[in-house]
């Protein structure tokens, strides 16, 4: 299971070029999909802790989901394997970069890999909304957290912070009303 864990991560991080947001359609279709080591609902969850804890998104993922396999162990091996693709990527690039970077050709395939990352980080906002329990106040949520981010007003941070508040008041609200459950 330790190898599964490792290989799986390293192919993650090794095919997928961008960072964190652009794996976590790669993270969602291994982990929920093609082994259910989670749910959907741990998904969405670890996506929201993974983006509100110091450190990348996909090693902070990698490491609750390989801690939730296989424990410390599983830990270590998931995220050592989203790491090494990454830290031999940046050796190699680092060692050629400076001879290439005036080539016309590298500069146009930085912009084909941008756009693609972007696609990516689209595709996996779009498969979380799907995902989302759809009410007032969650579209509320989006709209504005979506506008402070478009228009630079705010860091990710405290719009998750926010978020996150707003989340909590909202069941301490309901449970004083003697409601169920409002998400």
């Amino acid at each position: 299971m330790y190898l599964t864990l490792f290989w799986t991560f390293f192919k993650i991080g090794l095919f997928t070029f961008g960072g964190g947001y652009a794996m976590i359609p790669f993270i969602h279709s291994y982990t929920v999909t093609k082994y259910n080591w989670i749910s959907e609902k741990e998904f969405m969850d670890i996506i929201a802790i993974s983006e509100s804890t110091p450190g990348p998104i996909a090693i902070n993922s990698a490491t609750y989901i390989g801690h939730k396999v296989k424990g410390i162990r599983g830990s270590f091996f998931a995220t050592l394997g989203v790491m090494l693709p990454s830290i031999i990527i940046i050796i190699l690039i680092a060692s050629f970069f400076m001879q290439y970077k005036e080539n016309i050709h590298v500069e146009y395939a930085f912009k084909g890999v941008r756009i693609g990352v972007s696609i990516l980080i689209i595709n996996a906002a779009v498969r979380m909304f799907r995902k989302l329990d759809k009410n007032i106040l969650s579209y509320i949520l989006i709209f504005i957290g979506f506008t402070l981010l478009l228009f630079d007003v705010l860091s990710v941070i405290y719009v998750i912070i926010i978020g996150a508040l707003i989340g909590i008041l909202t069941q301490i609200l309901a449970k004083q009303r003697g409601e169920e459950d409002v998400s």
